[in-house]
Parts: C-alpha cells; sequence; structure tokens
C-alpha cells in the first residue's frame, strides 16, 4: 500500500493564473508533494461563437494566449515540471490524467462567474472518488479576500472610493509567494505536448498591424520584462498619471493589463515593485496612481463576486429598468468605424485591427453605444469580449455596466464625444492615424 502511495502525483491546473512566480496554487501543490504534472486546456467553449453572434475569444487574445501557454511551458521545463496542452474539456482531460497517472489532488485558482464555476463543478464531478482530493484557492487579487476589512463579501462597498479608502487604510498586501522550486528531472514526463496555432482553435491568422499601442508577446516572461522595461529602464511610472489618458504608442500606459487578466503576472508583483521603486527612485502621484488602479482592478472582481449573475444582466447590479435598443444597423457603424463621430470610429477601428484600445477610448465608444444610441449594453461587452487582448470578465462587464448607468457610477454620466476628441485629441493625430481620411 505504501508502494503505491509514493507513485501517486498532484495535478495543477491551470487556468488564469498562467506563471511560475507568485504563484500560491503552483507553491501548495509543490510543497505537499514532490511529484507533480500540470495541465492547461483549450477549453473548445471558449472559443464557440455567443448569444450576441461574436466569437467568444477572437484571434487577438487568442494568439495572446498561445504564447502566453508556450512560455509557461519552457518555464515549468526548468522547474522539471511538465505542462500537459489539451484542446479537450477540462473535465475530459483531467479526468483522463487523474486516471492514467495516479492523481491523488488536484490544485487550481478558484474562479467564482458563472461559466468558470460550471466548469470547476464538472471537473469535480468527473474526477467523483474519496481518493483523490481537491484544492482551490483565490489567487488573483490585490487585496486577498481573507484580509480586505468588510466582515463578509456583500458589505463590499456600491461606491468604489469606499471601498478604495478602506483598503489602503486597514489591508495589507500580502508578501510574493516564494517560487523556489527543486523538483527532480525524474518529476517530468517522458512526453511532449504541442501548442495549437490559431487554426487548431478555429482562428485566421493576422499579420500584427504597424500602428498598434500592443506590440508585445504573452507569457511570464514578457510581462516581467514589460515591468522591469516601464519603471527601471524608462522611468514611465513616474509619469504615469500625466500620460495614462494617451491614445499612440506603446507608452502612454503600462499595458499591464494584458498579462493581468490570464494571470501571467500578479498584482501583487506590480505593487511590490512600485514600492521598491518608490524607496529606490521617487514616490509621487503617478507611482500611487498605477495601485489605484489596481485597486479598481480588485474592486470589480469584489462586485463580480458580490453579485454574481447580475452583472451579466441587461439591468445590472443597480436593477435599473431602461428601454434598451438592438439595431443591427448601428451595431454595424460601431464595429465597423463608420458613425456621426470620427472620434468613436478611429477608436472603434484601432480595435477592429489590433485588439487594443486605450483606457480613454473604451470610455467614450461605451458612452456613445448606451447613453447617445441607447443600445445594450451587453452587445458591447460581448463584442469588447472578442477583440480585446487584455480582456477579463470583471473589469469588463464592470466597466460597461459603469458606463450604462447600471453599474458602480454614482453620476451615471455621459461623455460628450466631441469635447472628448478636443481634449484628447487635440491635434487630430490619433484620428489621422486610424482614419486615413483624405480630408486631414
Amino acid at each position: 500500500m505504501q508502494e503505491k502511495q509514493t507513485k501517486k502525483k498532484h495535478l495543477i491546473w491551470f487556468r488564469n493564473n498562467l506563471r511560475v512566480n507568485d504563484n500560491a496554487v503552483l507553491n501548495h501543490a509543490v510543497a505537499n508533494n514532490n511529484s507533480v504534472i500540470a495541465v492547461y486546456c483549450f477549453d473548445p467553449r471558449h472559443f464557440t461563437t455567443t448569444a450576441f453572434g461574436f466569437k467568444k475569444t477572437g484571434p487577438y487574445r487568442a494568439q495572446f494566449l498561445i504564447e502566453t501557454i508556450k512560455n509557461l511551458k519552457e518555464t515549468l521545463k526548468e522547474k522539471n515540471i511538465t505542462l500537459v496542452v489539451s484542446l479537450t474539456k477540462p473535465e475530459y482531460c483531467i479526468s483522463t490524467l487523474v486516471k492514467n497517472h495516479n492523481i491523488s489532488a488536484v490544485y487550481y485558482q478558484k474562479e467564482w462567474t458563472q461559466e468558470e464555476q460550471e466548469v470547476e463543478r464538472l471537473v469535480k464531478e468527473s474526477i467523483k472518488t474519496s481518493e483523490v482530493t481537491i484544492h482551490s484557492y483565490y489567487d488573483q487579487f490585490l487585496f486577498h479576500p481573507k484580509d480586505i476589512p468588510f466582515s463578509s463579501i456583500n458589505e463590499i462597498p456600491k461606491i468604489y472610493t469606499a471601498f478604495r479608502k478602506a483598503c489602503e487604510k486597514k489591508a495589507v498586501v500580502r508578501p510574493l509567494v516564494n517560487s523556489e522550486l527543486n523538483l527532480p528531472k525524474t518529476n517530468l514526463l517522458n512526453e511532449d505536448y504541442t501548442i495549437p496555432k490559431l487554426k487548431d482553435l478555429g482562428l485566421s491568422e493576422f499579420t500584427v498591424h504597424p500602428n498598434t499601442a500592443f506590440p508585445y508577446k504573452g507569457g511570464e516572461t514578457e510581462g516581467l520584462k514589460r515591468i522591469n522595461e516601464y519603471h527601471w529602464d524608462t522611468n514611465h511610472i513616474a509619469s504615469y498619471k500625466e500620460t495614462r489618458n494617451g491614445m499612440i504608442g506603446s507608452e502612454y500606459s503600462s499595458k499591464y493589463s494584458a498579462w493581468l487578466a490570464n494571470g501571467s503576472i500578479s498584482a501583487r508583483q506590480i505593487y511590490w515593485d512600485i514600492k521598491d521603486y518608490e524607496k529606490k527612485v521617487i514616490k509621487n502621484q503617478s507611482t500611487y496612481w498605477m495601485i489605484f488602479e489596481l485597486i479598481w482592478r480588485d474592486y470589480f472582481m469584489y462586485i463580480s463576486l458580490k453579485y454574481g449573475n447580475s452583472i451579466f444582466k441587461l439591468n445590472g447590479i443597480l436593477s435599473k429598468d431602461y428601454n434598451w435598443n438592438k439595431s443591427k444597423s448601428a451595431l454595424k457603424q460601431w464595429i465597423n468605424g463608420t458613425t456621426p463621430y470620427d472620434f468613436v470610429n478611429a477608436n472603434m477601428i484601432e480595435l477592429k485591427e489590433t485588439g487594443w484600445m486605450s483606457n480613454r477610448g473604451r470610455q467614450d465608444v461605451a458612452s456613445y453605444w448606451t447613453k447617445e444610441l441607447q443600445q445594450d449594453w451587453r452587445i458591447g461587452a460581448s463584442y469588447f469580449e472578442s477583440l480585446l487582448i487584455d480582456y477579463d470578465v470583471h473589469s469588463n462587464y464592470g466597466n460597461w455596466m459603469y458606463n450604462a448607468g447600471v453599474g458602480n457610477d454614482p453620476r451615471d454620466r455621459k461623455f460628450n464625444i466631441q469635447l472628448q476628441a478636443k481634449r484628447y485629441d487635440p491635434n487630430r493625430e490619433y484620428r489621422k492615424l486610424w482614419l486615413n481620411d483624405e480630408l486631414f
């Protein structure tokens, strides 16, 4: 019996925590057993068409994910851990691995939105046996759920400022997780797994647009490189607050959101690197503002944790009843950049051609869609989900509810598109870049 026990392995199911450093799930799995296998599943459900007619994951984010998994496979191999890569549903792949490799425990990052929870349920059902234990951990937050100054998730404030001030005053960011893994080479499987290409996921290849503001590759190595560049090589972090509303080029903002979205870097890594920068170089409003934005990210995750499926409902978390439209012609104009507003058009063309759009642009095109046209905000959210490289369910739906007036904006604001264009693109440089209009 003892001999059989020593042959058992632990399985790490990677989801949106695609990194080796500062990974609590990986750390727990290895700490308890030095015989470990890892798996990532390109779940076919992530590449289907949504109810609104868009590919759930389009080519831009899919390519970034492919690059991320390729990097994860390499970094895990350096730790003598094999990454099994599968194009099947997790419940099928994981149950097969459990049987074939005598798995005694499965470790993964805990999620709470509906689709992710349903997959967890199916995985648990597929391996239902007293001989396999399940271990899941929250590892996507800046402030861990056990550390926030609220007695329950239901007490999360409706207003961001109240959440931020409470956390800044009473919550502490946990230190980075030790990632020194010393596994023997015998831990590696005698198998190699192919990383899929876009065509394997039912998507078309594309050429990166020369004007893209996001010329970066996916993966933990690239994410950590970006942190080092943005903070230490260029000192751009020191002027972040002044440049964050820019719209052209790669340096007006950090671009961390793409790596944060799939967990190839953690919010803690960014936070502690900023704290180090503040000690050694400068502490100012810009360094603080980056942390301010990380707390916003946390807030939207806590809002979805508190309200559940309400973040996907037409009336949002406020249960506000508006008269929403569903015009196919308006959608076509919005997507293709043929609306009456050239500022909206330029932003939408950038998104369509690159999978990226500035924060300023996202606020404006969402306001136009929801407040000016009064179109169903969920259609816009679904389109963003398909196109954005940095799509994150919590931030995407949180921001769309916010702009639609059914979320966390106490002022229910509507942007004046012409004034926004005049303020943020006064010389029309951004519009010239994307519209190629002969009138310019």
